[in-house]
């Protein structure tokens, strides 16, 4: 739906989900990021209410939800009964919800590319690059104030992989200076040492209680550990 209301062409899809579209992370995700190109518009009402209209049109109720933020435009669609009426919950109450997001101003230096994936339609995809997508998910487990478990094993899944780049040096210390991150910059030399030192604090306990409602197969939250991070990001 996105795709046909023309989305791809201003703006690339990056993050957790991007993961699972492009490249079929083992995980659940609850929202769509994007990030929008430096000379494109992005008229999001006009998006939303298209998105609305396009379910309505299926008879699906469609609830928006916009957050008054500026720099980062976000809604949330919330679909009541959806999950009732395919069968995927007893509770006719229970309420759907997808979250959007979309950086008006994203830092500098990320590589995007196009990919034609079969996800039950074609989908032509604009999206960050593989090192681009790695500087993201490492500027979020140094910036973020609170332990997200999707974040680290997200960074076990990449570093398990072996046709996995070095991060964007270029565009993660960009995000990393917009952010006011207070440590050094990031570079070949220096970033195994950087991400060791910062997962050495999370709450791995916590992380993985909080990725366990999103993994596709239960027993990989025995695999989110410590040990096995540091192991994987020595080795890469």
């Amino acid at each position: 739906m996105l795709q046909e209301k023309g989305a791809f062409l201003n703006m690339a899809f990056l993050g957790g989900t991007s993961l699972r579209f492009l490249y079929s992370i083992p995980r659940y995700s609850e929202g769509l990021d994007f990030s929008k190109l430096a000379s494109k518009n992005i008229e999001f009402d006009d998006l939303l209410n298209s998105i609305k209209s396009s379910f309505e049109l299926e008879d699906y109720e469609a609830i928006i939800k916009k957050s008054k933020e500026k720099t980062v435009l976000s809604a949330f669609i919330k679909f009541p009964s959806l999950l009732y009426e395919l069968d995927l919950s007893v509770h006719q109450d229970e309420v759907l919800s997808v979250k959007i997001e979309i950086d008006t101003t994203p830092p500098g230096g990320a590589a995007t590319e196009v990919t034609l994936i079969r996800k039950y339609i074609l989908l032509n995809l604009l999206h960050y690059d593989k090192a681009s997508l790695f500087a993201g998910k490492i500027h979020a487990i140094l910036t973020r104030k609170y332990t997200k478990g999707r974040d680290l094993f997200d960074l076990i899944w990449i570093l398990a992989g072996s046709n996995w780049p070095k991060p964007n040096f270029i565009l993660l210390n960009n995000a990393l200076s917009q952010t006011d991150w207070p440590g050094p910059e990031i570079n070949v030399g220096n970033w195994k040492e950087i991400i060791a030192s910062n997962i050495k604090s999370k709450n791995w306990e916590h992380a993985t209680e909080d990725v366990a409602p999103f993994l596709e197969h239960e027993a990989d939250r025995y695999n989110l550990t410590m040990d096995n991070c540091l192991a994987l990001l020595n080795k890469f």
